[in-house]
């Protein structure tokens, strides 16, 4: 591997950076000649749905309706490299167990069922029908059903396979659905309902083009969902105030030059995005936002005072809401000095927010794990709620609550049932439809599951997509548990670290990605997913499957649910593996109110919306109304022990070059970090208090009383434009660092935005070159 390097980067985001970055991993993974025709059905009517975010669909795309982020996953799906039985041949699971997440992924799509043999150590080709067999034969002989086996899925999988996942999860006795929401938008799941009455956003994309201002909590669009950078780009040149609130500064969140544009790509006129940028403390959002509605009461009291128009709309909030009075006596009684404290901002920051955001007719409040992967992190959400219900902005035109999703269908799964919460779906209309009883029992979600592995209560573990070992908090402990379970299960599109933890029986299950042609005896299959702002699009393959020896996800669950269930002549599982409309029906009869009339509607331009009644100001709360919610501190890591000076606040962050756990390369562009991923970004002053030198190589050690030693040794430090007393690092390698009961309170999301650690020198080596990184 090449040297390390930390150079400045002092370009926009977009622009000529994405588009080389673009042409190297088309050129890497060999389709440099085939990708751009795939590429001009990307997010289109009757093409395929981007398999990276969730970001909205527009009903009138782009000619080129894609991102660089969403390149590099096609290139990636569609990638010439086949990871064949031959490599494993070669190779032990031990020796694997060495290469890093990149070079894991890079010999490319698996091609074959394989088995592991202990004996070897060594995964060995397997027919379908002998894993399937064997598969089953385990699941049904799990003692405890309940609690013995858990039914994984990250957020790639289709609203169809979805669907069937959950009836086979709850026709087999229990609610472990796990997914990859539960590791990042959980909080939300938790804090919309009891404020406006809805697990998910009330914006869609039209509310970008009528809105007065936008504010930014914890969210990298540049990194994460670059094509949210299209409409921030059309609102700036509009005028509209964009207000970022994050700890680093973003260069998508500063400045932008679209690809896309010849114009803007021949002159390099780059568009402002970010009109205030408030480098918020990692975990001092909660604070900030309790600033930004102190400053807004004093507005209106002091218009008030003197004659003026209200700032708060009124009328709204005595029509519409609960518990004002309360959460704005709280608000008024908040010391200032506490709050700039705890926000690492001064006072007159978040009054310059609450000035700007007190003149706009109408906001939008986008956030992102930044929010949500804090201890406090529900309290904070339902607090920027409580900010923009002060003025009205929600169930009106340009305005709105608007979570980021990561997942490309992450959203769409919980609508098709996958959650271990039995009370948000349907389960009585379920039962009926199918002819059983749905367990009612609460499931495992992810920090449930890792506490059960721990206790040796998990048997066997399906995991339908992702890499959920390496996705999950304190590898150190985990990695080792892992290997005791009976069985464990990988549906795989190529080798990640999971697969290299085997049980005592393992597989590697291979099948047919979203952007190849899915053929059954009834014909090509098309399937569904739902994005970001709740609309349905369909999606079509359009290339044939990396082997002939891959199924598909719905036979793959089809067959599994045939060996394993007792005959049910209401589950039709040969009818649904045939044909998907099949299962659409099934889904229409479960969900009516949204999925009438399915199989024309999804290929609607734009997609068709689910009920989103908080738009129409139809409140499904306890109160019947968008309800104020206060909060009960401002404390952040209330499960850790008392912190002094020593101690800094340590974030996981994603580099420009990866997406969730997939790592495309060693760079990341916009930090200006090339060749490394053992880095901690640190401010100059916490490096020279410590006596550290940049480039030196130092230990982060987790600050907790549970007799754990948590560590990460050979990190290299990087000076970096970050708020004093906090440190970021790459995910997931850090994960190591963050212990399982570190959460968010009330919805168990991994707190993995705030570890408090020490920084310790491994010793006196210096790399070179010694520099320095910012924003220029």
């Amino acid at each position: 591997m090449k040297k390390p390097e930390y150079k400045p980067y002092r370009l926009p985001a977009g622009g000529w950076g994405s588009a080389r970055s673009v042409g190297n991993i088309l050129r890497r993974e060999g389709v440099l000649a085939s990708a751009p025709v795939a590429l001009t059905r990307h997010n289109k009517v009757d093409g395929y749905q981007c398999n990276s975010c969730a970001w909205v669909k527009p009903a009138s795309p782009l000619p080129l309706e894609y991102c660089e982020n969403g390149v590099k996953a096609v290139a990636w799906e569609l990638t010439a490299h086949r990871c064949t039985p031959e490599f494993f041949a070669q190779h032990t699971v031990t020796e694997l167990r060495e290469h890093d997440d990149y070079n894991l992924e890079q010999p490319g799509r698996l091609t074959h069922p394989l088995r592991y043999d202990a004996a070897t150590d060594k995964y060995v080709p397997v027919s379908w029908g002998h894993a399937m067999d064997e598969i089953a034969r385990e699941l049904r002989a799990v003692k405890n059903k309940q609690k013995g086996t858990v039914f994984y899925s990250s957020g790639r999988l289709s609203n169809e396979a979805s669907y069937l996942y959950q009836l086979l999860a709850r026709a087999y006795g229990n609610n472990n659905l796990p997914d990859s929401s539960n590791m990042c938008h959980e909080t939300t799941s938790v804090a919309l309902p009891q404020s406006i009455g809805q697990a998910v956003g009330s914006v869609d994309l039209g509310d970008f083009a009528k809105t007065d201002c936008i504010m930014f909590f914890g969210q990298n669009p540049g990194s994460n969902s670059p094509r949210m950078l299209h409409p921030l780009q059309e609102a700036s040149r509009r005028g509209v105030p964009i207000i970022t609130y994050n700890p680093l500064r973003e260069r998508g969140l500063e400045r932008f030059l679209n690809p896309q544009s010849p114009t803007e790509m021949l002159t390099g006129k780059a568009t402002r995005i970010s009109s205030q940028y408030h480098q918020v403390k990692a975990g001092g959002d909660l604070a900030a936002l309790t600033g930004i509605c102190k400053a807004v009461l004093a507005m209106h009291d002091e218009a008030l005072a003197t004659g003026g128009e209200p700032v708060l709309d009124e009328a709204f909030i005595a029509e519409h809401t609960h518990g004002f009075d309360q959460f704005a006596n709280w608000a008024r009684a908040q010391d200032w000095d506490e709050l700039e404290r705890r926000s690492g901002l001064h006072r007159a920051d978040m009054e310059a927010t609450a000035l700007v955001y007190g003149r706009a007719k109408s906001a939008i409040a986008i956030y992102g794990m930044g929010l949500t992967q804090h201890q406090a992190g529900v309290e904070t959400i339902r607090l920027l709620v409580n900010l923009l219900l002060m003025r009205g902005n929600i169930g009106r035109e340009g305005a709105g609550i608007c979570p980021v999703r990561g997942h490309s269908n992450v959203q769409g799964q919980r609508t098709m049932g996958v959650t271990e919460k039995p009370e948000l779906f349907p389960l009585d209309r379920l039962g009926e439809q199918f002819g059983f009883e749905p367990p009612r029992e609460p499931g495992y979600n992810t920090v449930e599951t890792c506490e059960a592995v721990l206790k040796g209560e998990v048997e066997a573990f399906i995991m339908l997509g992702g890499n959920f070992v390496r996705a999950i908090p304190d590898h150190g402990q985990m990695e080792p548990a892992w290997r005791t379970l009976r069985l464990t299960v990988n549906v795989i599109t190529k080798l990640n670290r999971s697969a290299l933890l085997p049980g005592e029986i393992s597989y590697i299950l291979p099948v047919i990605g979203r952007l190849e042609i899915d053929e059954t005896a009834a014909g090509q299959q098309v399937l569904s997913m739902e994005d970001t702002s709740g609309c349905i699009h369909g999606n079509r393959g359009l290339r044939t499957p990396a082997s002939p020896h891959l199924i598909s996800e719905m036979r793959l669950i089809c067959e599994l649910a045939k060996r394993v269930l007792d005959p049910n002549p209401k589950m039709r599982w040969d009818d649904y593996m045939n044909d998907y409309a099949e299962i659409r029906r099934e889904i229409g009869e479960t969900l009516p109110d949204t999925f009438w009339d399915y199989e024309r509607r999804m290929w609607e331009p734009g997609g068709f919306q689910r009920p989103l009644p908080a738009k129409k100001r139809d409140w499904h709360t306890d109160t019947g109304r968008a309800n104020f919610v206060t909060p009960t501190a401002l404390e952040e890591d209330l499960d850790m022990p008392a912190v002094g000076h020593d101690v800094l606040r340590l974030m996981t962050l994603r580099s420009n070059d990866q997406f969730n756990t997939t790592v495309y390369g060693y760079d990341d562009r916009f930090r200006g970090i090339n060749n490394a991923r053992q880095v901690v970004l640190m401010n100059r002053s916490d490096i020279d208090r410590r006596g550290l030198k940049v480039g030196q190589a130092v230990t982060l050690r987790t600050v907790a009383d549970d007799g754990v030693d948590r560590h990460l040794s050979n990190m290299l430090v990087v000076a970096y434009d970050i708020p004093i007393g906090c440190i970021g690092g790459y995910y997931p390698e850090c994960n190591v660092l963050m212990p399982v009961w570190h959460y968010a309170a009330g919805s168990k999301t991994p707190a993995a935005k705030s570890i408090p650690v020490t920084v310790h020198a491994d010793g006196p080596d210096i790399l070179e070159p010694q520099l320095e990184l910012g924003t220029v």
